[in-house]
């Protein structure tokens, strides 16, 4: 089977985009999706078979990219709305003034039609104040785990249940440091998928997840097959316009402190602790080979080294890696360089055990501009919500809002993951987990505190 990214680069060869004045200097139109973990199967499909690959319980697409020419841009800072519409000009009637004429004006309606859509939107429902209990301390309940090893899940029961998870897991952590030791791999991220189930609608998770974990890259996406909520802290791989190739690795976590004091003793700890700085200083080391690959010689360097960042719930040691990318390269070129995040040898021992295909989770998720400009997050503290509808659970006694749809479930499916080295202790790299799923798990309960009212469902 052929590379999947060879259609989009095709396509985008031979563009050359126009700029306008008073634009914003970001994202404007282009491809927007995502190449998810399996992405790179189409690579090296002679070492990471497709019959390899765990359980693909989700059937979604490998990877999801959709060309948009038309675009809102919404800047926070002063509150205006961009709408923009590209209109695609052919070499021929470039060269007829009538057709270019023509061009513009079909564009020119076309982006009129999308100004109106944007002024008789209906507005928005308002988190009034008090809607979200900020108590970010508070930790949801653990939720249900669609179990971690093959075995498990054929043995264990449709959905998880506490008792089964931490074992489970720890058991592959355990599987995964022999592999280590035999020098296999020298370190290996290993996740499990946690299941809530909700009747707040994606885009309510996303809402609250803006409130209770911003981060770097929020995602909101309607793909195929499912919903994707994602607030990654992480760039996978960036291109930007003066064909700068930037890598940003992120390993080492703590959890985040109760006051200041606390946190700074958990930083403390966390830059003192050999068995973090080790993990993140080999993905320093894998992220200058992967910008390495498609950059001019001698323009890679590290320019930040170990920095501490700070999220709602957990803080993570951070560095940045920066390339010049080589004249003859793009960024479907840089793509595909950072793809797999590790080592193929690590993900064949993913394929042994973890339970089902990770989908987006792992991959990258972001957009290929017109002008050539990339920026791809990792498909980390993700949740991927199937379209297909779960096992009914619950019911609404009571009918949904005048004017409003009947409200359905949703089966929110959370995946997080813990770098294992050497010195892991199953029982902490079981805990790093719970504690990246706690923030989308807390967003879950915050969107069903402020959109879903009070004594509407009741157990089936």
């Amino acid at each position: 089977m052929e590379d999947p990214m060879q259609l989009p680069e095709s396509l985008s060869r031979n563009w050359r985009p126009a700029r306008v004045d008073g634009i914003p200097d970001v994202f404007t139109g282009g491809w927007v999706g995502y190449a998810g973990y399996d992405t790179v199967r189409y690579v090296y499909g002679n070492k990471l078979p497709f019959e390899s690959a765990p359980t693909d319980d989700r059937q979604l697409p490998d990877m999801h990219l959709a060309l948009y020419y038309d675009v809102v841009v919404f800047d926070q800072a002063t509150k205006i709305l961009y709408p923009i519409s590209w209109v695609p000009v052919s070499e021929q009637d470039a060269a007829s003034p009538e057709a270019l004429r023509a061009a513009y004006d079909a564009g020119l309606a076309r982006l009129g039609r999308l100004a109106a859509r944007l002024s008789s939107a209906p507005p928005a429902a308002s988190l009034t104040p008090g809607a979200i209990s900020l108590d970010l301390n508070k930790r949801p309940a653990l939720p249900s785990n669609s179990n971690m090893t093959k075995q498990a899940r054929a043995e264990g029961p449709p959905w998880g249940e506490e008792g089964l998870v931490a074992p489970e897991f720890m058991d592959a952590v355990a599987a995964t440091k022999e592999h280590i030791q035999a020098g296999d791999i020298f370190q290996l991220v290993l996740s499990q998928r946690f299941e809530r189930r909700t009747f707040a609608s994606p885009f309510e998770i996303y809402r609250a997840l803006r409130v209770v974990n911003p981060s770097p890259y929020m995602v909101y996406m309607q793909a195929r097959g499912c919903h994707i909520v994602s607030s990654s802290p992480e760039i996978l791989c960036r291109v930007d316009n003066g064909r700068v190739v930037t890598n940003r690795p992120l390993a080492g976590t703590r959890p985040r402190g109760k006051d200041p004091e606390a946190d700074k003793a958990l930083e403390a700890d966390l830059l003192a602790d050999a068995k973090e700085i080790a993990e993140h200083v080999m993905l320093v080391d894998l992220g200058r080979n992967d910008v390495g690959k498609v950059s001019v010689s001698g323009s890679v360097v590290v320019r930040k080294l170990m920095e501490v960042e700070r999220y709602s719930h957990v803080m993570h040691i951070s560095s940045t890696v920066t390339g010049q990318l080589l004249p003859q390269l793009d960024a479907w070129d840089a793509l595909r360089a950072a793809l797999p995040a590790g080592t193929v040898r690590a993900m064949q021992i993913i394929d042994e055990l973890e339970a089902n295909k990770r989908g987006p989770y792992g991959g990258g998720i972001g957009h290929v501009s017109f002008t050539g400009a990339m920026d791809m997050a990792l498909g980390l503290r993700t949740m991927i919500i199937p379209d297909s509808a779960a096992d009914t659970l619950y019911k609404y006694d009571a009918p949904a809002a005048p004017g409003c749809p009947p409200r359905r479930e949703w089966s929110v499916h959370i995946q997080a993951g813990a770098g294992i080295v050497a010195d892991s202790r199953p029982e902490s790299e079981y805990e790093e987990t719970v504690n990246k799923a706690a923030a989308l798990g807390r967003a879950i309960d915050l969107a069903e505190q402020a959109f879903v009212e009070d004594g509407k469902v009741a157990a089936a």
